[in-house]
């Protein structure tokens, strides 16, 4: 159960009333000084973290469910990556894996496999994968988008392409850490 309460737009906990109705002005004040600051913090976390809408996204219009095939996903997956704001020497390639059966919903996989190749080396030392995953529902109207989600090789966090920026770091780290391990490993 709920043990908040609707006060003047805003939600207040229970007990907060007594604080005010106590007759102690310092707690009262104190009380008053606290929400505000909660509440101060909540809002700037939830407009810069949550719903920034400052930040300049591209806008890529993802498919419905309709539209969606295993070769419309990968052209979709590389006119996303053609977005993103990274050196030119990166090459990249598309890749479908396989599509899992869900009770609601059917996940497509595909994997992004990146390396830098040079003249000196065109078979690169390392390569790093981004992982995106395409949820079609069953149960949605076929007018509804796909979801579509990513990840990159050795981090958990998952990436909603719709509103996660990227950074040609996390590709850079993939790659410095595999071949920081191979030259640590003596064959």
């Amino acid at each position: 159960m709920d043990d908040r309460k609707e006060k003047e737009g805003g939600k207040t906990c229970e007990g907060y009333e007594d604080y005010l109705n106590s007759g102690d002005m310092e707690i009262t004040q104190c009380v008053r000084e606290a929400h505000l600051m909660v509440d101060e913090v909540i809002q700037k976390s939830s407009n810069t973290l949550l719903y920034n809408k400052d930040a300049k996204l591209p806008y890529i219009k993802w498919l419905t469910i309709q539209e969606f095939t295993i070769q419309n996903g990968v052209l979709k997956i590389d006119e996303f990556i053609k977005t993103w704001d990274r050196k030119p020497n990166w090459l990249y390639c598309v890749d479908f894996l396989c599509q899992e059966h869900h009770e609601y919903s059917e996940r497509y996989r595909y994997r992004v496999k990146w390396s830098i190749p040079t003249r000196r080396k065109p078979i690169p030392r390392a390569t790093a994968s981004v992982y995106f995953t395409f949820d079609v529902s069953n149960v949605k109207p076929l007018d509804s988008l796909v979801e579509v989600y990513y990840i990159f090789e050795s981090s958990k966090l998952v990436h909603r392409a719709d509103s996660s920026r990227f950074r040609e770091k996390w590709l850079s780290d993939v790659i410095d850490a595999k071949v920081l391990l191979m030259d640590a490993i003596t064959f």
